[in-house]
């Protein structure tokens, strides 16, 4: 049966293990691409061509909004109830430049048709109202006549926070500037300054015009009933008739006959504060497989390792901290590819365009080496194969990838397979390799060097920037209320007041009960535990997880950070890196980061540290992580042993690189993960084992490398000898932990390369050193040049006499999808919250994102232990939340990730009777255990540190007497 579709097209794609069927809906046109596998891990996608007119923010504030109840389900929020109650993997809605996308995965099969039930609910009968707009994208915010009006709207503040990053802003910038004539030289997620123009009517028309299925495009992905997904899409899609969407077309850009300059401003606060440059050049459409896989190869080529020819002649100049651009971008119509500096004075652009262009000029003149070109296929073929895509399901990244050529149709049907089977074009590529051909040459000297479509985008630090954009919208409002008459300004204080009622009204408990869930006898007694067996490797402990990893090996290598003294900790990211980045005695890091690309999957150092349970010990680890196939273990592991034991930790050149560059993505990353920053901050007061981790994470650690790119220039000698101090500590057997997650016939091949690595070290090891908690401010305000604010507050509650259960995780799952919700981000217009509970630490904080206030989100923090001593918990609220905190606990995980989540298990004392236990707390939670956590929650507002990072107006004005420190 093929339920109102006709079948355009079915492939069998081997390299996937799927086959993909096309269909198109008789009835209004729509799309639909259905792959069959394996995976339990089922995606399902409803995606629209949404390209904006303007950028009022009208496709993703719409994203939001169809999200915030429907016909079928008339509740606040379905999208909240299914994370309260839902084993979802992924859940989710995204705005692109050109599209939205609405995706849902589960591993189970009636959790799964729940989400898809509720997700084409709301996309195709939502409940729009002016209050949705208002709460979702923007509204005017009064108390009283005598009161300065302000904006508030979660998209508003969201996109707030997006500008007030640098980084972000240069993407804009980058991307904007080569399509000035099409939808992607408009900002789709919404300009700060625009955003408050975009009205009800037009906010209406753009759902009545491109929320059809006719502009519709579905995908399922994974083990469920292929026909299924047909008859559940056509009892939608028939509701309807067809539509014209020609409108929602995305044109090509016509192209430019010279190179563009475009010269911009950031908000910094630091006088020292520099720039960012970039060269983009406009490609070719995304669609050409063989195309699409060589680009791809060429961005590796370039800029993929540390030595590749790009990225060292600019790292090399001495000109900047850290690469800018984001390499090649192919997930629109048209590539680009975007390169430069950041961390430059702007009087070296030119030099940047100038070491740019040389570099290129030479590739095509004298050729790439070939050691480069064959590091990149590997790595790129590599990629390809593993299909590793994080705590994303694969499934996901296979819709994201069909829908960058199944989007755009002029006049023919655009395919959504061209780009997913990569068998015929690696082997095109490696043919036209094989015969000799410079197909990388050529593309750099068509698509690169005699391109005329090419922009130079020059980001400049403006100190007054901030206030400059804080007066302008304080001059906006002045006038907007100056323009209102008396009952005017009198009905945006009651509309104001209105929606804060609406806000703060529960749901009827009869339209909560049409959210379809699974209920808690659905739900599996026992934990799946992770194949663990532990065995001993020329005398150190090895785990070994017998899993089906497709031809991978996945090992670690974890040294005992016990043993650095607190003075060399922070070095431990910056040590890390040089053990694969400087060079080894045998070669120097050009030689090693092209053996390292060509013969494994990559060889890189993470750090980790966390408490161990019920004790104030910190399972503190260096781990050296590595991947490789079969028959490449064992020169893998011959490279891991030449870079433990004679990595060149006194190449000034390089350490001063990695140090720079380490520098700069810390304070990159202090507006998009704020949050993070300030959480790791808190937890830091609570254990040793937190405390080293923001010593090696943290801001402590900006702060350590701020000093150490001094100390590097002013006196190299003494981080020489601390980097080997670091060696000599750290790197032996004594301190040694080993991981294999792979099958047994690979295992075979893995021990005697595992153990050659291990005989290479010395044995012996000193003792572990003494260890403190820091003490920072229990008021403290971080302040950098940022819109928005990330407000946090907690403490340690264990040594209060509170002990957090597996209980306490379904309180939480309440919390942050109920109380934290409707206070902080409904209504008061942060983009999230979060509740971090710490059982292992005995810790609990509270955390915003993209917040508006300061003051008033302390405020709702502390009101929390009331609302939980006093609110009622029905049978229904109470089984939902346990069902999406079993869905925390049982997160799915490919098979390289749960190797190393029972490996840091192992390191923590986390057996599997102990995660049986949290499991059965969670599953018998009752409403005896929110007014316990309530306790906790307590404990929190009387005792709680406060950590503010934001703009320091806000701190200043919040009233909270914070210690305010500019951090940049």
């Amino acid at each position: 049966m093929t339920f109102g579709f006709t079948k355009i097209r079915e492939m069998e794609i081997a390299e996937l293990a799927s086959t993909a069927v096309v269909y198109r809906h008789d009835k209004t046109g729509a799309r639909v691409l259905s792959m069959i596998n394996e995976d339990e891990n089922k995606v399902f996608g409803i995606s629209f061509r949404t390209p904006p007119e303007d950028s009022t923010g009208v496709a993703h504030i719409l994203e939001h909004s169809v999200l915030c109840g429907s016909d079928k389900y008339p509740v606040r929020e379905p999208f909240v109830e299914l994370l309260k109650g839902s084993l979802q993997t992924f859940l989710n809605a995204l705005t692109f430049p050109d599209k939205t996308c609405y995706p849902v995965a589960s591993a189970n099969v009636q959790d799964f048709y729940n989400l898809v039930d509720v997700y084409l609910d709301a996309v195709f009968h939502p409940r729009l109202t002016e209050n949705t707009l208002k709460q979702e994208g923007w509204h005017y915010e009064l108390e009283s006549t005598d009161r300065d009006m302000t904006y508030k709207g979660v998209v508003f503040n969201e996109m707030k926070g997006a500008y007030s990053s640098p980084d972000s802003l240069l993407y804009e910038h980058s991307q904007q500037s080569l399509f000035p004539e099409t939808t992607y030289g408009l900002d789709s997620g919404g300009d700060p300054a625009v955003i408050p123009e975009l009205t009800f009517d037009k906010f209406m028309a753009f759902h009545r015009d491109h929320y059809h299925p006719s502009n519709g495009y579905a995908f399922f992905y994974g083990d469920d009933d292929p026909e299924k997904r047909l008859e559940i899409l056509d009892a939608v899609f028939s509701q309807y008739e067809a539509i014209d969407v020609t409108p929602t077309r995305v044109p090509l850009q016509p192209r430019f006959t010279e190179a563009r300059t475009v010269r911009k401003g950031y908000p910094a606060s630091d006088r020292l504060a520099k720039g960012m440059f970039t060269v983009n050049w406009l490609l070719a459409e995304t669609a050409d497989a063989n195309l699409n896989l060589a680009l791809h190869i060429l961005e590796h080529i370039l800029i993929g390792l540390p030595s590749s020819p790009l990225k060292k002649a600019l790292t090399d100049s001495g000109l900047g901290d850290d690469l800018a651009g984001v390499g090649l971008e192919a997930d629109i119509r048209q590539m680009f590819f975007s390169v430069g500096l950041k961390g430059m004075h702007p009087s070296n652009a030119i030099k940047v365009e100038s070491i740019i262009f040389n570099t290129i000029k030479d590739l095509v003149e004298n050729g790439i080496d070939a050691r480069d070109i064959e590091a990149a296929v590997n790595s790129v073929e590599f990629s390809l194969r593993e299909n590793n895509t994080g705590s994303y399901p694969r499934g996901l990244s296979l819709m994201f990838q069909a829908l960058s050529t199944w989007l755009y149709d002029d006049e023919n049907e655009g395919d959504p397979l061209a780009l997913l089977p990569f068998e015929k074009p690696l082997a095109n590529v490696k043919a036209w390799l094989a015969n000799g051909d410079k197909i990388f040459e050529e593309l750099l000297a068509r698509l690169f060097l005699h391109n005329p479509h090419r922009t130079t985008v020059l980001l400049e630090p403006d100190h007054k920037l901030a206030r400059t954009q804080a007066k302008a919208e304080s001059d906006r409002l002045k006038a907007a209320k100056q323009a209102m008459t008396p009952d005017a300004v009198q009905a945006v204080i009651d509309d104001a007041a209105e929606l804060k009622r609406l806000q703060a009204e529960p749901d009827a408990p009869e339209a909560l009960k049409t959210i379809p869930r699974l209920s808690v006898a659905d739900l599996p007694a026992e934990n799946r535990p992770i194949p663990t067996e532990v065995r001993t490797l020329g005398g150190r402990e090895l785990l070994f997880h017998d899993l089906a990893t497709n031809g991978i090996a996945y090992l670690d290598f974890g040294f005992d950070l016990s043993v650095i003294p607190d003075e060399l900790l922070p070095y431990a990211g910056v040590f890390g890196r040089a053990l694969t980045e400087s060079g080894t005695t045998e070669r120097d890091y050009v030689d090693l980061s092209q053996r390292i690309a060509r013969i494994s999957g990559g060889i890189w150092a993470q750090p980790f540290a966390s408490p161990v349970r019920d004790s104030k010990e910190a399972a503190a680890r260096l781990f050296l992580r590595t991947k490789a196939t079969g028959e490449r273990i064992a020169d893998t592991c011959g490279i891991v042993t030449e870079v433990l034991t004679s990595a060149k930790l006194d190449n000034k050149e390089r350490i001063s690189r990695i140090v720079s560059e380490a520098r700069a993505r810390a304070e990159q990353r202090l507006v998009p993960s704020g949050h993070m920053i300030v959480a790791t901050r808190l937890r830091a007061r609570t254990h040793a084992a937190h405390a080293m981790d923001e010593a090696m994470t943290g801001l402590t650690n900006l702060f350590f490398l701020r000093d150490l790119e001094k100390r590097v220039e002013d006196d190299f000698r003494k981080v020489a000898k601390d980097l080997e101090q670091f060696r000599t500590l750290l790197l032996n057997q004594s301190t040694l932990i080993l991981n294999a997650t792979m099958d047994q016939d690979l295992f075979a091949l893995a021990e005697p390369a595992m153990l050659a690595v291990v005989e290479a070290l010395p044995a012996e090891g000193p003792d572990p050193a003494e260890r403190t908690v820091p003490v920072l401010p229990a008021r403290e305000g971080l302040a950098i040049p940022a819109q928005v604010n990330y407000v946090g507050k907690g403490c340690g509650v264990a040594e209060h006499g509170i002990r957090l259960t597996g209980a306490a995780q379904v309180v939480n799952k309440l919390i942050r999808t109920g109380y934290l919700w409707e206070k902080v981000r409904v209504q008061g217009g942060a983009y999230g919250a979060f509740c971090i509970l710490d059982r292992l630490a005995g810790a609990l904080a509270f955390v915003s994102y993209r917040d508006p206030n300061v003051a008033d989100t302390v405020k709702a923090f502390d009101g929390l232990a009331e609302y939980l001593d006093t609110v009622t918990i029905d049978a229904d609220e109470l089984e939902k939340s346990i069902i999406g905190a079993i869905g925390e606990i049982d997160a799915y995980q490919l098979p390289d990730a749960k190797g190393f989540t029972a490996l840091a298990r192992h390191l923590t004392s986390q057996d599997d009777a102990y995660l049986q236990t949290v499991r059965e707390q969670a599953l018998n939670a009752s409403e005896n255990d929110f007014r316990e956590l309530a306790q906790a929650v307590r404990t929190v507002a009387q005792n709680g540190d406060i950590c503010v990072l934001g703009d320091s107006l806000a701190m200043e004005n919040s009233g909270l007497d914070l210690d305010i420190k500019q951090v940049l």
